[in-house]
Formats: structure tokens, C-alpha cells, sequence
């Protein structure tokens, strides 16, 4: 583990508080897992936005047309 040091607003710290005192546990847990949370939902955002894009690409779409073909052949024989 490496520590890390940042500042917060005054604010947030309070919540941070109260919301690691109702669950029982430590603030850095509480962090720590926030993180975790929001960096995964960054990262299927980051997905998202990948397929949209993909799915407005019209030779995208159609090689993946064309290997779909290819699969169905292969299956069907």
C-alpha cells in the first residue's frame, strides 16, 4: 500500500465523517472504495462511448457484417 495525502473541502470531509461513522468504517475504506466505483464507471462510460461511435461507423458495421457471414457459414458446416 502507498499512502497518499490530498486536501478536501471542508464540507466533503464532514460527510466523509458522518458517512464512515454510520457504516462502521474506517474513512480511508470509505475512499477507497469510492474510487474503485467511480473509476469503473468512468471506464464503461469510456465503453459506451466506444460502441456509439463504432455503430455510426458504416465500414465498421459492415466488416463486422461480413465476419458475422463468415461465422454462419463456418457454423453451418
Amino acid at each position: 500500500m502507498v499512502t497518499f495525502t490530498s486536501t478536501l473541502p471542508e464540507e466533503l470531509l464532514s460527510r466523509l465523517q458522518e458517512m464512515a461513522k454510520r457504516l462502521s468504517l474506517p474513512k480511508n475504506k470509505l475512499i477507497e472504495k469510492a474510487l474503485e466505483i467511480y473509476l469503473d464507471q468512468l471506464t464503461r462510460a469510456e465503453y459506451v462511448r466506444s460502441y456509439r461511435q463504432a455503430g455510426m461507423d458504416e465500414d465498421l458495421l459492415t466488416m463486422a457484417e461480413e465476419g458475422m457471414e463468415d461465422y454462419l457459414e463456418q457454423m453451418n458446416t
